[in-house]
């Protein structure tokens, strides 16, 4: 695994730029941080200094060590005794468990929806895998990585179970933990066309194709990482999160 990688120098760098124009809620730096994971800008054993993301975030150490304490609850973070926080570099072990987690919650909830098709549902789908297209073609990678994990985290949404949205929130950024370390070179790992299959299924009402088309989505996830061991990652400028 790659050692924790240390942002002291970028920050210090950051600090000569400015903070943020206002102080910022411990709800919008967990927001920050989580999409910087979503995003794969925040790479699996950075530091995170809690007095540099205070000055970044506008904040303060003991605000930013609750937003911490959160992030590690979601396995998205590290805490480490008398050496303090990194983002979490999930074992191979780990790996496995997230999308075990997935293969039991997805196929039944996108089942479930195609059961209850609601012409609203479909076209929140459709708005969102157009703006992957967009994306797409704009060559934006790191929105391009976010919004495919943002479809799976729509469908639970539009579940309206309150549970089932936190949990594929959580499960989708450990997913991205996990493609960052251990994704194969050139693989896209969430293949946009069978975004548009499953909202087909559900549009159809056929919650059985819905459920194996969803199935057959996440094994091919699966299939598009290499669980020998993560490459070493470039530092990140946590600056750029918070501007």
């Amino acid at each position: 695994m790659t050692s924790p990688l240390d942002v002291d120098a970028p920050l210090a760098a950051a600090g000569a730029r400015g903070r943020p124009p206002r102080s910022l809620s411990n709800d919008e730096i967990h927001a920050k941080l989580q999409q910087a994971v979503l995003e794969h800008r925040l790479k699996p054993g950075t530091r995170l200094v809690e007095d540099h993301l205070a000055e970044v975030a506008g904040s303060t150490r003991a605000r930013i060590r609750q937003v911490l304490a959160r992030l590690a609850h979601e396995s998205l973070v590290t805490l480490v005794p008398n050496r303090g926080a990194c983002v979490a570099s999930p074992t191979v072990e780990e790996a496995r468990e997230v999308f075990a987690m997935r293969h039991l919650l997805e196929p039944s909830m996108v089942q479930w929806l195609a059961e209850r098709p609601q012409p609203a549902h479909i076209k929140r789908l459709r708005a969102h895998v157009a703006q992957e297209a967009e994306a797409r073609a704009a060559g934006d990678r790191p929105r391009i990585i976010r919004l495919s994990g943002e479809f799976h985290m729509l469908l639970a949404e539009l579940t309206g179970n309150r549970l089932l949205s936190r949990t594929l929130r959580e499960l989708c950024a450990q997913t991205c933990l996990v493609i960052t370390l251990y994704d194969k070179p050139n693989t896209p790992a969430c293949p946009y066309h069978e975004h548009e299959d499953v909202i087909g299924a559900i549009e159809a009402g056929d919650g059985a194709r819905a459920a194996e088309l969803m199935r057959h989505h996440l094994r091919h996830i699966e299939q598009t990482l290499a669980l020998e061991g993560p490459a070493p990652d470039a530092p990140v400028d946590l600056q750029a999160l918070f501007s």
